[in-house]
């Protein structure tokens, strides 16, 4: 269960050793927006050796858009690689584009970043598009420029969409978009407490300093487990619709509801504190 992502620029192979190393759950080795176009051959190079070494840590890579001319190397250099955890695609905005990356690299699992507003109106289709697509994110900084938006309630509806679009599609509830401001990890605890409440599952970081605050905010707190602990304790007991002493009514989707808090309660923090 991956909880954080943490973003590294691909051309900076130093700072990408540093991330393997900082208790993050995946990596992923950016070869876009943070690598200016005078490196991109350089940074893609050394994202192909690092996973030609089987890397510690799980590495997902973001490919420059497809649209671009860089991204048809980036496919070629690394699709085939055993360290590679799966490919992260900007910019998506048609269930064809899924097609055509799946058929030239051969069961990679990928993940569709949403970043326009073509791409979230087709999030349900783009989620359904190949079995090789694993999950969909938001891209809420080109999403926001994209529909001009001076407020983060604007990015409600986009950020629910993509929820139900992964739901409806079968796939994993996506993780939330970066928080651009690492210094200031109080509004970004706030942000994930929102997020979660959303159905977002986990959160990409830009820098390490985020990651334990990610973490505590998705990990379930020692009073929604002992309440988990009572639903699931209570069915087991008598199965099917009821009600607990304290007024709460367990029913199939409560239930279900428990068991997802169970679950996570039983992971163990990976996060470097």
């Amino acid at each position: 269960m991956i909880l954080t992502w943490l973003y590294v620029p691909g051309d900076r192979p130093e700072v990408v050793a540093k991330a393997l190393r900082s208790g993050a759950d995946a990596v992923i080795v950016d070869l876009e927006d943070a690598v200016p176009v005078s490196r991109k051959e350089y940074a893609r190079a050394a994202t192909a050796e690092l996973l030609q070494h089987g890397p510690p840590t799980p590495v997902y890579v973001r490919i420059n858009a497809l649209d671009t001319p860089w991204a048809g190397a980036d496919l070629t250099a690394l699709a085939g690689l055993h360290g590679l955890s799966g490919l992260r695609l900007p910019k998506i905005t048609a269930p064809e584009q899924i097609g055509a990356v799946a058929d030239r690299t051969g069961g990679v699992p990928l993940y569709a970043l949403l970043e326009s507003a073509l791409g979230v109106e087709r999030a349900y289709e783009i989620a359904r598009a190949h079995p090789a697509l694993r999950g969909l994110s938001l891209g809420e900084s080109d999403l926001r420029a994209d529909l001009g938006m001076s407020a983060d309630a604007g990015l409600d509806w986009p950020r629910s969409r993509v929820v139900v679009a992964s739901r409806a599609a079968g796939l994993a509830p996506p993780p939330q978009s970066v928080f651009p401001d690492i210094r200031d990890l109080e509004a970004l605890a706030e942000s994930c407490v929102r997020g979660r409440g959303l159905g977002f599952l986990g959160r990409a970081a830009i820098h390490p300093r985020q990651l334990p605050v990610i973490e505590r905010a998705y990990l379930p707190g020692a009073a929604e487990v002992t309440a988990a602990e009572e639903i699931v304790a209570a069915a087991r007991r008598a199965p099917g619709a009821q009600a607990l002493p304290d007024g709460r009514f367990v029913d199939p989707a409560v239930l279900a509801g428990a068991e997802r808090v169970m679950a996570l309660s039983r992971r163990e923090p990976r996060v470097l504190t």
